[in-house]
């Protein structure tokens, strides 16, 4: 590895960078200014808001936002085993099938406690 190796990488997030800087500069600029109440709004999927907005969430959503994140943070785990798949032979496979028991044992657990219900 070279530093010569780094430069498309370079190049890459200067275009990417560059693109969205020109973007929200052009955005600013041309974009129109008309203000009012009603574009001022609070405005969700079309529904009027109605009371509160710090209102309370149930600890079930949380819960279950939570495990979400967890288990989709374990399956992108498997891509890269799933690339290297012929390097790593018969090793890498057991390693796989025991990550992926104590993932199902992870998943069977929470859904026996219910973690998964939402009512």
């Amino acid at each position: 590895m070279t530093p010569q190796d780094f430069v498309p990488i370079l190049i890459t997030f200067l275009v990417v960078g560059g693109f969205a800087i020109i973007s929200l500069i052009a955005s600013h600029l041309l974009g129109p200014k008309r203000f009012s109440p009603v574009k001022q709004d609070t405005y969700e999927c079309g529904v009027d808001y109605v009371g509160d907005s710090r209102k309370r969430f149930s600890v079930k959503f949380y819960l279950v936002a939570v495990l979400f994140l967890i288990f989709d943070l374990e399956v992108v785990f498997m891509y890269p085993w799933a690339v290297n798949f012929r390097e790593l032979g018969l090793y890498g496979f057991w390693t796989m099938g025991v990550f992926l028991l104590i993932l199902t044992i992870g998943l069977l657990y929470e859904w026996k406690k219910g973690a998964l219900e939402w009512e």
